[in-house]
């Protein structure tokens, strides 16, 4: 007898445990008040890290900071190596060229995915990059140094080389 007690004691408390459906809880009891309803029941805002949701901000040149592209600033010839400034294109094995929304290397391209965050002077960014019949994703932080004159890459992930490269801005 006492085996099949149990067994009916435990259906009969998980039958009263339980509302019904369209009852509600504690909650939504007139104790509280119609913006805290809301706020519990809006989602929160996600900071979109890097990206104003104010005009962009202007950089020394009073050039924008979009959130979509390079800085300004950071856009043009840089080189690993000073001589492949002005070397003939083919030789100039370091030369790394930014656009506004693109990376070139000697033998692959990158595409601007996503701006994770961005300034007048560095981004953080995530890039699908395409060479020699193959394709892959990098995260890569680009920040201007010595005022402007160098630039000092990172890349973050899966491949990435490790430690910063330092490029010099080519004239021109």
């Amino acid at each position: 007898m006492m085996r099949w007690m149990m067994p009916a004691a435990l259906l009969l408390l998980a039958a009263c445990g339980g509302g019904q459906d369209g009852e509600t809880g504690p909650e939504d009891s007139a104790a509280i008040s119609p913006v805290q309803k809301a706020e519990r029941a809006a989602p929160p805002e996600m900071p979109t890290a890097g990206v104003n949701a104010e005009a962009p901000a202007p950089d020394e040149d009073g050039a924008r900071v979009d959130g979509d592209t390079h800085p300004p600033a950071i856009r043009g010839r840089w080189a690993l190596s000073a001589a492949d400034c002005t070397a003939r294109k083919g030789a100039d094995l370091t030369v790394l060229t930014i656009g506004a929304t693109d990376l070139r290397f000697y033998e692959s391209h990158g595409e601007l995915v996503r701006v994770r965050e961005s300034d007048a002077n560095r981004i953080v960014a995530d890039y699908r990059f395409s060479g020699e019949g193959e394709q892959w994703d990098r995260r890569m932080t680009l920040t201007l140094a010595d005022g402007g004159k160098a630039l000092v890459r990172r890349d973050m992930g899966e491949g990435a080389v490790a430690g910063a490269m330092r490029y010099t801005r080519c004239a021109g």
